[in-house]
């Protein structure tokens, strides 16, 4: 039985085959498979800018890497409980397999998809961590509370997004290597009960040995008193919280990455335009309610034409909210390309567990912006308002700012 199995090394047709320009492919054992017996397999299809979650049952799977392993994409790496599979294609189409046993088989016995669940985390099961702990999604063996597992995972899955840029925001920040006297700076706007701030602190300090300062921030004075106590009795000198927004508080050090996880609205544009105008290395943002096109279209829908091809989008009301949820993002995308970063959108969770599961990442490119691509960025989102009608807080900013 495939326990994980990662494409890469796409072939020039890939597009046309599968309708994308995928660059890697990842499948591992879904964990829901007990409660949908077809659906065996998760799958996350990337992009050089996106990633796009799938599942698929058991057949779909193996017609999948029947069809596409050895042609479509060159490299392919799967694992069983006893070996690891490889399989190349060289430039004349030859495909190669190669078997290698695996060392340790200790966990044959065990149940294969709990196991596979447990070796794709970043953080492990059975293993007490404080925060995780006293915040109730583990007990104090490291057993992960049933219901509190759709938030492991999500807290997983938010530090893959910090491990794959790490790397990058040191070399940004520091000759290769952050130091006690030279720590990451990191800020965390509106970051309520902090699972994920706790979470990347954990990850960056215990895991990958970084020194690192974390600021949290946020409105509510009950929650920091909490999430400060937290901190102390967990021993957490480098993480610390304070009542204030991102754009008043005063920071002993400008942040090297800024985290914004659910800030509501426009509370969104100003943390990235925070991040932006105080030289952020990497912006992570999860955005939330995004009212502001949204109001705008219901209070003019009329104003939009029949002939204009949004019309049917902005007649209905789930529809147009939605539609404005995305224009919002994609804007805000395309304004912190046109500032000079690498910017991906992502699903940050399943969208079975919430709505709000785009994650936009920024990081900072190591050259300027090409000139010809920011103007053609400029032009499409100046389309996008002039078609909608409408205006957006952060470009808004962004277009002041130019202008002074």
């Amino acid at each position: 039985m495939i326990l994980t199995a990662t494409f890469s090394k796409p072939a020039k047709n890939c597009a046309k085959l599968l309708g994308r320009d995928y660059i890697r492919i990842r499948f591992w054992r879904s964990t829901r498979s007990a409660l949908k017996p077809n659906a065996q397999y998760d799958a996350e299809f990337f992009t050089a800018k996106q990633s796009f979650r799938k599942t698929l049952s058991t057949v779909e799977f193996e017609e999948f890497v029947k069809t596409h392993a050895g042609t479509t994409f060159k490299n392919v790496t799967q694992k069983t409980e006893t070996e690891e599979i490889t399989i190349l294609s060289n430039r004349h189409g030859e495909i190669k397999t190669l078997r290698k046993p695996l060392k340790d088989n200790s966990f044959q016995n065990k149940s294969v998809l709990s196991e596979n669940r447990k070796k794709n985390y970043i953080i492990k099961e059975d293993i007490p961590v404080a925060f995780l702990v006293r915040l109730g999604v583990m007990n104090t063996d490291g057993k992960v509370l049933a219901q509190k597992y759709d938030k492991f995972r999500q807290i997983n899955r938010f530090l893959e997004f910090i491990d794959d840029i790490i790397d990058s925001v040191t070399s940004l920040c520091t000759d290769g290597t952050f130091t006690k006297e030279r720590p990451l700076h990191i800020a965390d706007f509106g970051c309520g009960k902090s699972y994920l701030t706790f979470a990347v602190y954990h990850f960056l300090t215990e895991i990958k040995k970084i020194p690192v300062e974390i600021t949290g921030l946020d409105l509510k004075e009950d929650v920091i008193t909490d999430c400060q106590k937290l901190a102390r009795d967990c021993g957490y000198s480098g993480l610390n919280f304070y009542v204030g927004d991102v754009a008043s508080f005063t920071y002993t050090h400008e942040p090297d990455m800024l985290i914004t996880l659910h800030a509501c609205d426009t509370a969104t544009d100003y943390a990235i335009s925070y991040a932006v105008s105080h030289g952020a290395k990497a912006i992570l943002s999860v955005p939330c309610c995004q009212h502001e096109i949204n109001t705008q279209l219901d209070t003019k829908a009329k104003c939009i034409p029949p002939q204009s091809p949004l019309a049917s989008l902005s007649r209905y009301g789930i529809i147009r909210e939605r539609m404005a949820a995305l224009a919002t993002d994609a804007i805000r995308a395309e304004l912190l390309e046109q500032k000079g970063y690498n910017v991906q959108v992502m699903e940050f969770i399943d969208a079975a567990h919430t709505p709000k599961n785009l994650l936009i990442r920024a990081v900072k490119k190591t050259r300027a912006a090409d000139s010809s691509q920011t103007e053609q960025s400029r032009t499409r989102v100046n389309s996008l308002l002039s078609e909608m009608k409408v205006s957006q807080t952060l470009n808004n900013i962004f277009t002041k700012c130019t202008s002074q």
